[in-house]
């Protein structure tokens, strides 16, 4: 198997037992209904480390486009691969979203609540600020990154890495995650919120793309932060790519602000 369909298959595992879990927790009629937000987390952090498992020696298990451009800024994985890596994951991610409709799919007309449909297969902010929500997924990803660049400097027991990095995705979930979800994947979410727009699901409402952008670009900036922010103050190695990224972070960080006051404005404009 190629390191291109070893991504499409890693990712759709991946996003099977994420979106799974979703599915169960939100949809009515399922045993696991109201099961809360720790089975959730649960459910993705050994989803992670089974998907890993998996594909781990095809492709080094990247599954995730902050993870495929981090390793590229830190220097450990060629730029000219990251291409063909994106669009392997958003197809695994698409892929795995249609499977998790199919399993689930007596169980879509029974919730009535759209909001619960789209949380099946993309996230959404618990309070939306465009700005907090932005600092949310840009913070939890940069830890996801930073964490995971550490554990991989680390000698382990052969075989465990896979479910370390699995209880790494736990622990942000369990932390950080009530904010937004905690995407910390632009495939993650990108992925299957294109098959919940075009997938037949009864009632569904709105993909909410208005929001869509920042649960890509966040963990994109946040991700390749913390690899040349690792590679600086671990390593003790400095380049202009950290200039880069930080120039990137900043300018990002400016124009979401300004987005948000925009919106906060136009929102008290409204309700007066």
């Amino acid at each position: 198997m190629t390191a291109f369909w070893g991504e499409v298959i890693g990712t759709m595992i991946l996003i099977v037992f994420g979106g799974g879990v979703c599915a169960g927790v939100s949809l009515k009629k399922s045993f696991a209904h109201n099961s809360g937000w720790i089975v959730i987390t649960m459910g993705w952090g050994f989803g992670v480390a089974m998907a890993v498992y998996a594909v781990g020696g095809i492709s080094g298990a990247h599954l995730n486009p902050a993870v495929t451009f981090a390793l590229a800024f830190a220097g450990s994985f060629e730029w000219s691969q990251v291409p063909s890596y994106l669009l392997a994951q958003m197809i695994g991610a698409f892929l795995g979203a249609v499977l998790v409709f199919l399993q689930y799919l007596p169980h879509w007309k029974e919730t009535e609540d759209p909001g619960a449909k789209l949380s099946v297969f993309s996230t959404s902010p618990a309070i939306p600020n465009h700005f907090a929500n932005f600092i949310s997924e840009a913070l939890g990803t940069f830890i996801f990154v930073l964490t995971l660049l550490a554990i991989g400097a680390n000698t382990f027991t052969e075989g465990l890495n896979p479910l370390i990095v699995g209880f790494l995705v736990v622990a942000i979930g369990l932390s950080l995650g009530g904010t937004t979800g905690y995407a910390i994947n632009p495939a993650r979410d990108l992925g299957p919120r294109l098959a919940h727009f075009v997938l037949p699901i009864a009632g569904k409402g709105s993909s909410n793309w208005k929001y869509a952008w920042i649960p890509v670009v966040a963990p994109l900036v946040g991700g390749s932060f913390a690899a040349v922010f690792y590679n600086y103050v671990f390593k003790g190695n400095i380049n202009t790519a950290f200039w880069y990224v930080a120039a990137a972070l900043v300018f990002m960080l400016g124009i979401v602000y300004a987005l948000s006051k925009k919106q906060s404005s136009s929102e008290s404009t409204a309700t007066y």
